[in-house]
């Protein structure tokens, strides 16, 4: 078997969940240049058809499906459309996810239940409806989750929802790849740490603010620096290609050491 062989996902059927966020533009690119053939789905019209443009540039074929996950039958028509206009469904990466930070005693209860509903709940329900068609397939297939450092670690800062859900991404993660295992499913998680995005852009500016909190963060990080998007692109390439069949309820840490220390 060539070694490149084991990276190729050509001609696969991917569905990007959360495709005009940060890191599910990433995916998108990454996946197109890979040369899948995409379904994108994001709430965000405007956005959601320029990350489409530019996957179509790289070669994919594209389609894009203005839906969020918040429900059963939201799923499982977003499911429905990708494989009625690829044949299949062979790789989900759900990159959808909000983070509202307070201190416990200033967060009203609607604020939490958000953030686990966003975060959790629809990174199940559409993990449901994706591994009901791959099951049916009988084809096998691959679901990447997106965790984070902060579902191992806490933070002072007020970010009990988010730590909280992205604990039970973790969960999810492990639970789910057990449960799927069987049916040739696997189910693993990308958990990064700060890297560069629209929503963390301040972090890498050029004043003493940003230089004065980025110092503070890098002493945690061996590898000396924040992240960069093409961190994120080679973990998840590994994740949906046959490179990983024998990896299964993994969460893999893209974070330059930070959670080892």
């Amino acid at each position: 078997m060539k070694l490149t062989s084991l990276f190729d996902v050509s001609r696969k059927s991917a569905l990007v969940v959360g495709a005009t966020g940060a890191f599910g533009m990433v995916a998108a690119e990454t996946l197109a240049g890979a040369g899948c053939n995409l379904a994108l789905t994001g709430g965000n019209v405007g956005s959601l058809e320029e990350i489409k443009n530019v996957c179509s540039k790289l070669g994919s074929k594209v389609i894009s499906i203005n839906k969020r996950p918040e429900n059963e039958e939201i799923c499982e028509s977003i499911v429905s459309d990708t494989i009625k206009e690829f044949g299949s469904i062979d790789i989900l990466v759900v990159a959808s996810g909000i983070n509202k930070v307070a201190k416990i005693d200033e967060m009203d209860p609607e604020i939490f239940s958000s953030v686990m509903n966003v975060n959790v709940t629809q990174s199940w329900l559409i993990s449901r409806a994706a591994a009901s068609a791959m099951k049916k397939q009988n084809t096998g297939g691959k679901i990447v989750l997106v965790s984070s450092a902060r579902g191992l670690l806490g933070h002072p800062a007020g970010y009990t929802a988010y730590c909280s859900s992205k604990a039970a991404i973790d969960g999810m993660t492990k639970s789910l790849g057990c449960e799927l295992g069987e049916f040739n499913i696997t189910v693993n998680a990308i958990a990064p740490t700060v890297f560069r995005s629209p929503l963390t852009a301040w972090m890498f500016e050029d004043n003493d603010n940003a230089k004065k909190i980025r110092e503070g963060f890098l002493t945690r990080v061996p590898k000396g620096r924040l992240g960069e998007p093409e961190d994120l692109a080679g973990p998840l390439l590994f994740l949906v290609s046959k490179a990983s069949d024998f990896y299964t309820g993994h969460i893999l840490y893209a974070d330059g050491g930070y959670t080892a220390g």
